[in-house]
């Protein structure tokens, strides 16, 4: 029992490096587009307009209020 326990309680952490690879992962071809001012501010904006997006699309299917 004591071993199921330990193994349990290992799980966050195998969650917290997924997650983390998953992003530097996902972050790394990104970051060179970054240095140059032009690409910087049309991937700040693309990032920005698809979270507005996704927010405006869930609000919408949950029938929440927009105001």
């Amino acid at each position: 029992m004591k071993n199921f326990i330990q193994n349990l309680l290992r799980y966050p952490q195998f969650l917290v490096l997924i997650i983390g690879g998953v992003l530097s992962v996902a972050i790394a071809p990104i970051i060179p587009l970054l240095k140059k001012p032009v690409t910087a501010i049309a991937m700040i904006a693309a990032i920005v307009s698809g979270f507005i997006g996704v927010s405006l699309v869930l609000r919408a299917m949950l029938g929440l209020d927009i105001a």
